[in-house]
């Protein structure tokens, strides 16, 4: 039997899922963001996670450790657009007064369900927008969001629910800005990310939704060697496969995939040159997509409609060296 235990990180609440390769930490009451994975076969942390001492860092930033949501992700210019006749103004916190990384931030999300079986191990959470007056006064459309992490051996499965409460069309956007460890040696990883270009930005930093070609990035389609690369950059994954490989030179890594229905874009990001952390983050839309003027098959921007409900998985899967 595969359990979930309960803890806590600063009087918060957790929730650990554990099998035998690994412990993967929930913090559902600060942004139900994945604060940890501990690996036990290679006696490692995965992900980046926040210490105790660094509550007010991750109260004021809490997309900069383990696998926080984003709902948009990205840039939006001047944080307004205007969808099926409903206008919309996020709040703006970049420089340029654009806004970023959506509205999903430190939200308590309310556990409704975990399960425990031979196999494996789930927990479920949920959160109501219209609960959060700050993310009702800028996306005036309620929905409910739905997460559930389900561990089997090394493999965790996250899957994403969307119900549309309201009475019109509203545009919908999701990312994960998912914090990998290099454990200070890049020049030991291989990240390959299949992927056909990348996206040009402006000097607002924001997608022109021009495409440029790869040239000496083409190495990611085949695996590219992590050490002296400095990352900010978002890819086309045209007709690829939704899936990052990133491989450590001794036979470990992991391979990161989600549902190519509708993950259409990558992130990488490395803080300045790569040393400590991987950001490998898939997009469903392009940042700043209502505003593009392109079509939605290429932006990704989902349109979701009064009472319908939006299915979203993801999958991380860790890989060992073969038995000798």
């Amino acid at each position: 039997m595969k359990k979930v235990t309960k803890g806590q990180w600063n009087g918060y609440d957790t929730y650990t899922l554990h099998s035998r390769e690994l412990d993967v930490t929930l913090l559902p009451r600060l942004g139900n963001n994945v604060i940890s994975i501990r690996d036990h076969i290679q006696q490692r942390d995965v992900l980046r996670r926040p210490e105790e001492s660094e509550l007010d860092f991750y109260l004021q930033k809490p997309y900069h450790f383990g696998i926080p949501l984003l709902i948009p992700p990205g840039r939006i210019r001047r944080g307004k657009f205007t969808y099926a006749e409903q206008e919309y103004q996020f709040d703006r916190n970049t420089a340029n007064d654009n806004h970023i990384h959506g509205l999903h931030r430190t939200q308590a999300w309310c556990v409704s369900d975990i399960e425990e079986d031979d196999e494996g191990c789930t927990i479920t959470t949920e959160f109501v927008t219209s609960d959060d007056p700050d993310w009702i006064r800028q996306f005036p459309v309620p929905l409910k969001l739905e997460m559930t992490l389900r561990l089997q051996g090394a493999r965790l499965q996250q899957t994403f629910r969307i119900y549309h409460l309201g009475d019109r069309p509203a545009p919908f956007g999701l990312g994960l800005h998912t914090w990998f460890l290099l454990d200070g040696e890049p020049d030991k990883w291989t990240i390959t990310l299949p992927v056909s270009g990348k996206y040009n930005l402006d000097e607002e930093l924001i997608t022109t939704g021009e495409i440029s070609p790869l040239q000496e990035l083409e190495q990611l389609n085949t695996g590219l060697n992590l050490q002296g690369t400095n990352f900010d950059t978002m890819f086309q994954i045209g007709n690829n496969p939704v899936q990052a490989t990133l491989m450590h030179d001794k036979g470990y890594g992991l391979i990161y995939s989600a549902d190519p229905e509708y993950f259409k874009h990558w992130v990488l990001y490395t803080k300045g040159e790569a040393n400590e952390f991987l950001c490998i983050e898939p997009y469903t839309w392009l940042p700043n997509a209502p505003n593009s003027g392109l079509p939605n098959e290429v932006t990704g921007l989902i349109e979701l409609k009064p009472e319908q409900t939006l299915e979203l998985n993801l999958q991380l899967e860790m890989i060992y060296p073969a038995a000798t």
